[in-house]
């Protein structure tokens, strides 16, 4: 199989080894942060926690480090909030911290890593064919991230499940595609409004819950963004 689909760092993990290309998908909301952000110019740096090692890690980088959604302030507007960081005046180095997307990019780290998200799968499919990604010479696999239950397991998420398979059923060419890979791109195919079904489900109803439905509503911008984020030398920056 040439372009396969799993869940969280765990299958990163796995499935990085073999593939050329790792596709990391965590709508709500890291990678659609990074587009955001990637898009005003800045290079974002990921980073799985957000501690006093993120704090460090971001001096060495000479980078902004993005904080918590209820920790910003006037002063320092960063967050992984998208539309925080729409709003603010973009830094050209930001570390983001993420337990999810961030933990599979460094998982995948050792090949190219794409972020993709709603509102650019389009941009990502066609960059990924054109590479020719998913094919027997340059695997592709595509990373749902999810989200994690209180005890530190995997939560399967809609959301990353239908970025997924965005990106899977923009795929053209002669891809052999394994069932599961089949099954994202499909569901994406008969889901008729994925806007609803992004404010709906559990991880936009959380975020409502939270006071911050607009970061739903720009992660539901449906191929809105051209840009297509890679992994360089540890930062996201627009692919050329």
């Amino acid at each position: 199989m040439t372009v396969s689909f799993g869940w969280g760092p765990v299958a990163a993990r796995a499935l990085a080894p073999s593939a050329a290309c790792v596709v990391v998908v965590d709508v709500l909301s890291f990678t659609t942060a990074v587009g955001v952000a990637v898009e005003g110019g800045a290079a974002v740096y990921p980073y799985r926690w957000r501690d006093a090692t993120a704090e460090a890690y971001a001096q060495q980088q000479n980078a902004v480090l993005a904080v918590g959604r209820s920790e910003a302030t006037a002063t320092h507007p960063w967050t992984l909030s998208a539309a925080a960081l729409r709003a603010a005046p973009m830094p050209p180095r930001l570390v983001l911290p993420s337990p999810n997307g961030s933990t599979i990019a460094a998982a995948a780290a050792d090949t190219t890593v794409v972020a993709a998200s709603l509102r650019n799968h389009s941009a990502v499919a066609r960059w990924l064919t054109d590479r020719g990604y998913g094919s027997a010479g340059r695997p592709l696999a595509v990373i749902a991230s999810g989200e994690r239950w209180p005890d530190g397991s995997l939560r399967p998420a809609l959301e990353d499940l239908l970025g997924a398979g965005a990106v899977l059923a923009g795929l053209v060419g002669p891809h052999t595609l394994t069932p599961e890979a089949t099954a994202a791109a499909t569901l994406w195919s008969a889901t008729e409004d994925p806007v609803a079904a992004l404010h709906g489900c559990d991880s936009g109803r959380e975020l409502y819950e939270y006071g911050f439905p607009q970061d739903v509503a720009v992660a539901a911008e449906v191929d809105s963004s051209t840009a297509v984020p890679v992994l360089v030398d540890g930062a996201f920056q627009e692919a050329p």
